[in-house]
């Protein structure tokens, strides 16, 4: 009788040293096909007015663009909240965007070189913030910029862009037609 009792405890503990073995490996695996999101099949949205394309992860696939302005303030005492430069204002949408559920937009603004240098002079402002859009890239024609605080709401998948725009996604073009 103690033979086979010490029979099985011998076995399960075999049994469980080479199951320990396997869950440890697992992790790895997974660890190793978990790449970044951003990088799996990608989607490239291409402007051909302002001259950029722009590469989304798959996950965006029914992606719509809304287009607005941006509005430049004047600084000077006597024009006070007065706008005196405006520019377009691209945004990427996420496809399950809805008015119910709002998810962040990746927001980018277009200025022309000479808006761009007006800024930077602080001959003008856009928006409360007292920071100033950064600078995404540019081409010859425009400058492409994030607004200060775009993500301060910290809206559903705001951390999702975010990881976006860490991987440089907005390449800019030089050949292209512009309708300006």
């Amino acid at each position: 009788m103690k033979k086979i009792v010490l029979i099985f405890l011998m076995s399960v503990l075999l049994f469980g040293c080479s199951n320990g073995n396997n869950v440890q490996t697992d992790p790895q695996q997974t660890d190793q096909t978990n790449e970044d999101p951003t990088k799996s099949e990608e989607l490239i949205y291409k402007n051909t007015e302002y001259g950029f394309d722009f590469t989304l992860p798959d996950s965006w696939k029914g992606y719509t663009i809304i287009t607005d302005e941006w509005e430049g303030f004047s600084l000077q005492e006597s024009e006070e909240q007065k706008v005196t430069e405006t520019g377009p204002l691209i945004s990427i949408r996420h496809p399950e965007w809805s008015s119910e559920n709002p998810r962040q937009d990746i927001p980018i603004m277009v200025f022309t070189l000479s808006q761009w240098d007006n800024l930077q002079k602080d001959e003008f402002h856009i928006g409360a913030a007292p920071i100033n859009p950064s600078e995404i890239a540019r081409n010859t024609k425009y400058v492409f910029a994030l607004p200060a605080r775009y993500n301060f709401a910290f809206p559903a998948g705001y951390e999702e862009v975010e990881d976006i725009m860490n991987s440089k996604p907005l390449n800019p073009i030089e050949d292209f037609s512009s309708a300006q």
